[in-house]
């Protein structure tokens, strides 16, 4: 433990008892660097939404006066991941779809929250800069080095609003530290903001890599997705796919663990398919629970269109398991020189054969010419909890971060 890490996590995502998968890597982070913490606290800082659409926290000043009240009486604390403290602060944000509405709604509660004080840590480290990383900017005592991470597949949106750019690069210029989880990312804010390029680095997501399977699987007949039911994750092309694979081999079973507003689609588009006997949709899986149920499969197939990372596919290779997983820029990074060992990848096209076609090469070469184990070792020294944490402890003990 390094007495001068005092550290404040501020974040717009924690699991919680309602919605315990979201904000899932954020508590991974925090178990993984707070055993070298002296103090480690987490503001969470969740979003309720209030008032008419395009509003702002002046127009419902009795919703917000009350709220405020409110928040000054709140002092309950919890124990989180690691033994650090957790703070639960509900964050009151206009319908708005103006992103610096939002960022500074987010500053406003934290303040409230805190009385009017700063921050009190020396060390701020912010999830998703543009609401919670402007919150930890403006709310940060003086002298204090505040650094971000940027997580959000949905960055485009950020900047495609000229305000928000601005703020974005705002808050680019003022951070002492600036990291993304994944290339995609880094790509897309060093073009837009090249002159900010030298200080945007790379610090990935921490991986559990604790119970790995004794031996990987010999066949790929059981499939599983771990996916939200979005269009971005393409669960209709995983379908299709399954389906044609399933004409070759009529013994392959396929599990799909996630939920989101296509939930009610897809399961429909799986009846009209026919695979209502070899489809099974499980639902939201806890984060816990994930590692049993990759167990209790052979092959973890994801089929996302664009990633700004890979978490499930590292989970699946840490539990032991063979992956088929789309070019979807973050899992190319995290499979980069260990294709062939981790299983396979294919282009991410609207043709179903596509998948198809790298479903059967996979099958043809598993397991004589794939390397599970030492697939597994190398991410492990990219992305366990305890790699991941040295590079935090790295930054935060730099000299002269300003």
């Amino acid at each position: 433990m390094n007495a001068a890490r005092h550290v404040a996590v501020v974040t717009p995502w924690y699991p919680e008892t309602q919605l315990t998968y979201q904000g899932s890597f954020v508590k991974a982070q925090v178990e993984a660097v707070a055993p070298g913490c002296s103090r480690l606290d987490v503001y969470h800082l969740r979003g309720w939404p209030v008032g008419e659409a395009r509003a702002t926290l002046d127009a419902v000043p009795a919703t917000v006066d009350l709220h405020t009240r409110l928040l000054a009486r709140s002092g309950t604390r919890f124990t989180t991941a690691g033994g650090a403290v957790l703070h639960r602060i509900p964050t009151l944000t206009p319908r708005n779809t103006a992103w610096v509405v939002h960022a500074d709604a987010t500053a406003h509660w934290l303040r409230a929250y805190l009385g009017g004080k700063p921050l009190d840590a020396p060390i701020v480290h912010a999830h998703v800069p543009i609401t919670a990383g402007w919150a930890a900017l403006e709310n940060a005592a003086p002298g204090a080095r505040v650094y971000l991470t940027e997580h959000a597949s949905f960055l485009d949106k950020i900047l495609a609003q000229p305000a928000a750019r601005d703020r974005y690069e705002e808050i680019l210029a003022r951070a002492d530290g600036f990291f993304v989880v994944g290339a995609p990312l880094h790509d897309r804010i060093t073009a837009e903001f090249p002159q900010h390029a030298g200080k945007v680095e790379y610090i990935a997501n921490p991986i559990d890599f604790g119970s790995p399977r004794t031996e990987p699987p010999t066949t790929l007949r059981r499939w599983l997705s771990v996916a939200a039911m979005n269009e971005r994750k393409r669960i209709d092309y995983l379908l299709e796919g399954f389906r044609r694979c399933r004409e070759r081999h009529p013994d392959l079973e396929l599990t799909i663990a996630g939920e989101g507003v296509g939930l009610v689609r897809m399961k429909a588009l799986a009846e009209d398919l026919g695979l209502g006997d070899a489809v099974d949709f499980v639902g939201a899986v806890e984060p816990a629970q994930v590692p049993a149920l990759m167990a209790a499969h052979d092959l973890f197939v994801h089929t996302s269109r664009h990633e700004t990372f890979g978490v499930v596919v590292v989970e699946a290779l840490a539990s032991g398991m063979p992956v088929l997983v789309s070019r979807s820029g973050g899992s190319d990074q995290v499979l980069e020189g260990i294709e062939s060992e981790a299983g396979q990848m294919f282009e991410v096209d609207p043709d179903p054969d596509v998948l198809v076609d790298a479903y059967l090469e996979l099958r043809d070469r598993h397991p004589e010419k794939t390397d599970i184990a030492a697939a597994r070792e190398r991410l492990r020294a990219k992305y366990s909890y305890e790699a991941v944490a040295e590079c935090h402890y790295a930054v935060w003990d730099r000299e002269g971060s300003r």
